[in-house]
């Protein structure tokens, strides 16, 4: 495995001592309770009035503040207290946040995380030991019986929906800029946006190159959440759609145009290591020696902090329990290896790409 200088010096070395790695084990062992009582200190409003009172507030003050009763408000602080969310000062009883706290607060993939992990997928991990075992998303049957959550996603509950879009699209829009400059740096315009979603990407193609057509192949029921989104839009004219079932091997891309660009964002993490060769494949069937296919995806080995490689291999336990049953967040090594598999050669790959630390893999076809 081919890991970043900085998770090869974390994931090759023990990095704890005893005492410490019994401490992690215990709060492995009190996980969800430990991320509900974090989630709630936001829900009630309790690490925000912490945050804005200069000497800290007492028991008592913050079941005034937040209506809650004073059991509640001491459960919920003194949990906090050997979570380490908070602080305390021992003479007044007085709490305070601590920088832990803090970035639960304020840092918007956390929270973008947290709504995503309570709303999607907290009741459907308890079913993680089916879903790996048998193949496929038993958690995702508290929703609904699609055989993915994909064909669902426009029958979610609301909340639920709000969720899974606010996480999807945090993950990608803060990388997109980047994309841009390098899928038309030269001079692309007739771009395929294969698994186009809700045509987000699409729209910034459309307004970052005037001449710049999309075509959007998704599923009939996402074209449809498509065209609600983009309509009216700026550029929507040039913001095409045809539906397509991917895991149809039988279903080959569409030929009507040449496509100078072939794009995937965050896409193939959705599907099985041969269902993607088989989209790779019908990909490399319509491509020559002039275009590109362009991949974008959070490459877990790649990341330059071991939050992020954290994240991204729990993200890989929801396609698991709720999406799919079958894929997960891919390593470089492995999405290589596909990519030969289906008759394409990795030609280039750009890093640390937006916040979530993307990576595009430039993918030509493989010469005869």
């Amino acid at each position: 495995m081919t890991l970043s200088p900085t998770l090869r010096q974390e994931f090759t070395h023990e990095q704890r001592n005893a005492r410490e790695a019994q401490e992690m084990a215990h709060i492995i062992s009190f996980g969800p309770v430990v991320f509900q009582t974090a989630r709630l200190m936001i829900k009630y409003g309790i690490f925000e009035l912490l945050d804005t009172s200069r000497e800290g507030l007492t028991e008592e003050e913050v079941a005034s503040r937040t209506g809650l009763s004073r059991y509640a408000a001491k459960c919920l602080l003194e949990a906090s207290l050997t979570i380490g969310t908070v602080i305390i000062d021992d003479e007044t009883d007085r709490y305070r946040l601590s920088k832990t706290g803090w970035f639960l607060l304020n840092d918007p993939l956390i929270r973008v995380d947290i709504d995503f992990n309570h709303d999607v997928n907290y009741e459907g991990w308890f079913v993680l030991d089916k879903a790996l075992e048998e193949g496929r998303p038993a958690g995702l049957e508290h929703f609904g019986s699609w055989p993915t959550i994909y064909e669902g996603l426009s029958t979610l509950p609301g909340q639920v929906q709000k969720s899974w879009f606010g996480f999807d699209h945090y993950y990608s829009d803060h990388s997109f800029d980047e994309a841009l400059r390098i899928i038309f740096r030269d001079g692309g315009r007739h771009v395929l946006d294969v698994g186009g979603n809700t045509g987000r990407f699409a729209l910034r193609c459309v307004s970052y190159n005037e001449d710049a057509q999309v075509t959007i192949c998704d599923l009939p029921q996402q074209l449809e959440l498509m065209r609600k989104a983009t309509a009216g839009q700026p550029g929507a004219g040039r913001i095409h759609g045809v539906g397509m079932n991917l895991l149809d091997e039988s279903d080959g891309f569409p030929t009507a145009e040449h496509y100078d660009v072939i794009w995937m964002s965050q896409f193939l993490d959705c599907f099985s290591e041969e269902q993607i060769v088989s989209i790779l494949r019908r990909a490399a069937a319509i491509m020559d020696g002039n275009n590109r296919l362009f991949i974008m995806e959070t490459l877990w080995d790649r990341q330059k902090y071991v939050p992020a490689a954290f994240a991204l291999t729990q993200i890989s336990l929801y396609f698991t329990a709720l999406a799919n049953g079958n894929s997960k967040m891919y390593n470089t090594d492995d999405m290589t290896r596909l990519v030969q598999a289906a008759g394409l050669t990795v030609e280039t790959i750009h890093d640390n790409l937006g916040m979530g630390g993307h990576s595009i893999l430039v993918c030509k076809k493989t010469a005869l």
